[in-house]
């Protein structure tokens, strides 16, 4: 395959030595291929570098900085972001190739099958899941600064892509809870930061409406057993993010 435009892939790592190999694998058509990684102590980067992949190291400051790091180290304009969970289909390359060929936007949004226990998910909020865009030109977005669900900014055009990429992102309910640990401490001091509140109010309502939005909203229950489970661990996460947003504000007033 060639195309007039060419491609940097790059994905952000912390201990990832389970996952890289295939990610990596996945995007071996891309012209460069970057990995930002945290000081990863499992061998990522060791697997990484079999790869010939351009290492950039740096300490967890958030993954909105952590991606625009990759934007700014990389030697080509068209970007192609795939998560340390996610592979790039080959149906997906070839699309990707065919519309640099001459594109018609400045980003596309591209979706994804995601799969929770070893099940697509084809309801609750994860299919096809267009939460940001996969492939972009870096000189029309940049990416803000929040600690974790990082949003941004484009000065150009939103298209879709038809092909998709794979997410793995849930193989255990133990990977699931560790995730939503970390995640949920990453938000409450998003949170903070922002100066949120974690009112009684929200500790009360937010966790049993999280799980009637995936549930019944998003018609989660569509998927059976994995559905009920998958909006549980939301509403969970919800309850933890609030708990710990009050636990620094008690912390920030000085309360034992």
């Amino acid at each position: 395959m060639t195309a007039t435009r060419p491609v940097t892939a790059y994905t952000l790592t912390f201990n990832e030595a389970r996952q890289i190999r295939a990610v990596l694998e996945s995007v071996r058509w891309a012209d460069e291929v970057i990995v930002v990684d945290s000081f990863s102590t499992d061998g990522t980067v060791e697997i990484a570098r079999e790869y010939n992949t351009r290492i950039i190291n740096q300490e967890f400051c958030g993954f909105g900085k952590l991606r625009n790091l990759a934007l700014d180290g990389a030697r080509h304009d068209w970007m192609f972001s795939l998560d340390a969970d996610e592979r790039c289909t080959p149906e997906l390359a070839v699309e990707i190739r065919r519309e640099l060929a001459a594109p018609r936007f400045d980003a596309y949004h591209v979706p994804r099958k995601s799969h929770f226990l070893g099940h697509w998910m084809r309801h609750g909020g994860w299919y096809p899941d267009y939460r940001q865009p996969q492939l972009f030109d870096r000189t029309k977005l940049r990416y803000n600064d929040e600690l974790v669900h990082e949003s941004y900014t484009l000065h150009g055009r939103l298209g879709y892509l038809r092909e998709h990429v794979l997410q793995y992102p849930w193989d255990t309910i133990e990977i699931a809870t560790l995730k939503l640990q970390r995640y949920s401490t990453l938000m409450a001091q998003r949170y903070a930061n922002t100066h949120k509140r974690a009112t009684l109010g929200k500790l009360i309502a937010s966790p049993p409406a999280m799980f009637l939005k995936i549930f019944i909203a998003q018609q989660g229950f569509r998927d059976g057993r994995y559905g009920i489970i998958l909006a549980s661990l939301y509403a969970y996460y919800t309850f933890l993010k609030y708990a710990k947003l009050w636990e620094l504000q008690r912390a920030q007033h000085g309360c034992p």
